[in-house]
């Protein structure tokens, strides 16, 4: 599993499931709609913590910087 996540969508990942966390905790977001960003919440957790997406392999993505040679 070769990591294609860089760092800022790490913590903008980690960021949105912190506020989807809150949402449902406090009460906002009930029903339906909460069950949805409970799953949103661990995927984009599990994801960031790991550095790497699925989806992004799918669709041919990374948002890692390019790594500079020595050479260079």
């Amino acid at each position: 599993m070769k990591k294609n996540m860089g760092a800022l969508d790490r913590t903008i990942r980690t960021l949105l499931a912190i506020v989807m966390a809150i949402l449902v905790l406090v009460g906002v977001v009930k029903g339906t709609l909460a069950y949805i960003l409970v799953v949103l919440t661990i995927i984009f957790l599990a994801t960031s913590l790991a550095g790497f997406c699925p989806l992004y392999v799918l669709l041919g993505l990374t948002t890692l910087g390019k790594k500079k040679t020595e050479g260079q």
